[in-house]
């Protein structure tokens, strides 16, 4: 599918095209990895949505390797003759003798191969044993053994410098896959990471620092006007709620309008993904809710896979109760119309005591008495095989939210991936993440986090922490990130009790804020979306595939780069309108809702809004990089040629900044 990118209010300006180029016309890039059309984990994502804008780079030299899955084929490649002579006859060859390397050529290309993980790092390693003629990249997006001591409930990241890598490594029965991935951090000629807390992690896990920081992107498709992607949210959120109503039937006791949904989604990693910090922050939320009489109703999901054996059947019978109540509802207004239209045909205003006769009467009240419910409505949509033993349902009966009609926080937990197919709740993932208000990651270990970026693309307020790789690049590119709707939880400096109160506060502050004041931060959240873009971020990876060719062909290519901060004179600032927080509002409480909507003195012009920031945006700092030696020489010959751009010929871009 094509990127849709056209102009929109939202789009920051400062952020150009990356003009640096190189010659790749005998060059060509091999991209390993588990997940090449084989979807396991985060990896996938990276590589999928990569690709296309590594491919207009490359061109027909553009080549990912994964794993042969008979299904995963039949869906997600197409079949087609290589075009290259060489490498069809090194596919012949691989054919017909199993998978070895004979292809041979008059003119040999340079060769880039780029390993993801420890699972495609044993092909580094022989490349550099074998002492064949390829410049190597080796990507960690997690740390083998930091996943495994994470897991662990290990003070992780105060003891990285004190840990014993190899003893933990042998301790978890991991040694060999974990003397695999460090082997192949040392033998490659460029190793990096996904954001700058992996990068400490690898340090002292794996005793190599990264040469670059190579941060995950996503496709982003930009609206050619800002109401479109709140239509969607609105769409999105209306399917929700039809769900709500059916999982809620008979205690349907709360204002729908009035009802805030919040998810965590990801791995079913308790600890790991802060699930538990989660449900202790939403027992205190409750709390505060309640004492301060709010007629905020927050709805909680959790959408993470776990063993089930099917749907629960309270459930499903909730769905149905909720269509037999419409079918009811609809069935008693064409009687009710049809008689409206007769009278009216006569010349006579109808007599609506008349309207409805005994019969319609009869099958509304079977209609309510369907929806009288003893127990109280499902914790979790499905039966689990390990009910008593669950972490999450655990800690449920324990902080007692039970979805009874006093609680103000109630909590589904879905433990199955979400499906537009289901019978339950028929949504995809990006249609549900659409409907939600806000997106709640607490993660404890997270190399990277894909979760909050998906929410910033689609404009949706996210909370992260400090110690997730999305959260750190968000804390080093915005001066005040929650002003954009991306909420930082700190968990770097922090106790537990401490980060579970501050996300309390977040919350409880997010609860108090009026719909305008949501709508305001969604936009602001949306207008990120460019940060999170491969046409920006894709630059780093094409950094680290010019540094690899220099270090492995020195005689041919050079990069030299440049000693700065990453970010220098690059951080959104605070936007200067009405603030989103209501904490510095004028009306902070959500009972004011409705009449600010309608206050004059608070005008609220988006394309005004859009411009102040785009006035702040600054052009972020670029990794020049000079081409290949003859093609630095320029139109005269001299070696003093423009290169890349660079009118000082001295090798640094020039810039122009947007104050």
């Amino acid at each position: 599918m094509p990127l849709a990118r056209s102009l929109s209010v939202t789009s920051l300006s400062g952020l150009e095209e990356w003009d640096e180029e190189f010659d790749l016309e005998d060059a060509v890039l091999f991209e390993i990895a588990w997940e090449v059309a084989n979807k396991v984990g985060g990896i996938y994502t990276v590589i999928q949505t990569k690709a296309r804008l590594t491919a207009e780079e490359w061109g027909e030299n553009y080549f990912l390797v994964g794993p042969y899955v008979e299904s995963n084929v039949r869906t997600q490649v197409e079949l087609i003759e290589p075009t290259n002579p060489v490498l069809k006859r090194t596919i012949d060859q691989m054919n017909a003798s199993g998978c070895k390397y004979a292809a041979q050529s008059e003119e040999s290309p340079h060769i880039v191969a780029h390993f993801h993980e420890w699972l495609a790092g044993l092909g580094l390693v022989l490349c550099r044993q074998r002492q064949l003629p390829i410049a190597t990249i080796f990507t960690t997006h997690a740390t083998l053994l930091g996943r495994y001591l994470c897991a662990g409930s290990v003070d992780f990241y105060n003891n990285l410098a004190q840990f014993n890598v190899d003893k933990e490594a042998g301790d978890r029965q991991i040694y060999h896959r974990y003397c695999l991935e460090r082997a192949a951090a040392h033998c490659t000629h460029v190793f990096t990471t996904v954001s700058q807390i992996t990068a400490i992690e690898a340090e002292h896990l794996l005793k190599r620092k990264p040469d670059i920081i190579t941060p995950n992107g996503l496709n982003v498709k930009k609206f050619s006007a800002m109401h479109e992607f709140q239509n969607l949210h609105a769409q999105s959120k209306s399917r929700i709620q039809e769900f709500v109503r059916g999982h809620f039937y008979g205690h349907l006791d709360f204002n729908l309008d009035k009802c805030l949904f919040l998810f965590i989604a990801g791995r079913y990693e308790f600890s790991n993904k802060g699930a538990d910090v989660f449900l202790e922050a939403l027992a205190r939320l409750n709390y505060l809710l309640r004492v301060n009489h709010s007629d905020v109703t927050v709805i909680a999901f959790f959408i993470m896979p776990a063993r089930t054996n099917n749907f629960n059947v309270e459930t499903l019978k909730g769905q149905a109760v909720r269509k037999q109540l419409w079918d009811t509802a609809q069935t008693v207004k064409e009687r009710f119309g049809k008689k409206l239209y007769e009278s009216l045909l006569v010349g006579q205003l109808p007599d609506v005591s008349k309207m409805l006769d005994k019969e319609d009467f009869t099958i509304m009240k079977r209609a309510i008495f369907a929806t009288q419910r003893q127990s109280q409505p499902p914790v979790c949509t499905h039966n689990m095989l390990e009910d008593s033993s669950d972490p999450i349902l655990s800690c449920v009966r324990r902080i007692g939210l039970f979805n009874s009609s006093s609680d103000r926080v109630k909590i589904i937990f879905h433990p199955e991936f979400l499906s537009s197919t289901s019978p339950l709740l028929p949504m995809d993932y990006e249609e549900f993440v659409r409907g939600c208000h806000l997106g709640v990651f607490p993660s404890y270990y997270e190399p990277w986090g894909y979760t909050p970026a998906e929410c910033t693309v689609m404009g949706i307020p996210s909370i992260s922490t400090n110690l997730s790789g999305f959260g750190c690049f968000m804390e080093e590119h915005i001066a005040d990130p929650s002003a954009y709707g991306i909420y930082i939880l700190d968990r770097r400096y922090k106790g537990v009790d401490e980060s579970c109160n501050q996300l309390t506060s977040f919350l409880f502050q997010f609860c108090k804020q009026s719909r305008r004041q949501r709508i305001i931060q969604r936009n602001r959240t949306e207008r990120l979306s460019d940060l999170l873009d491969w046409r920006y971020l894709g630059r780093f990876y094409i950094a680290a595939r010019h540094m690899a060719l220099a270090k492995a062909f020195p005689d041919t290519f050079i990069y030299e780069p440049e000693e700065t901060a990453s970010t220098a004179g690059f951080r959104y600032p605070r936007p200067a309108s009405v603030p989103p927080s209501p904490a510095l509002s004028r009306h902070s409480s959500p009972h004011h809702s409705e009449a600010e909507d309608n206050e004059e003195d608070e005008r609220y012009d988006e394309e005004l809004e859009a411009e102040k920031d785009r006035v702040n945006i600054r052009q972020p700092y670029t990794m020049p990089v000079k081409n290949k030696v003859s093609a630095v020489l320029g139109a005269n010959g001299d070696g003093e040629g423009d290169v890349n751009g660079d009118e000082n010929g001295d090798g640094d871009e020039v810039t122009s900044e947007k104050n």
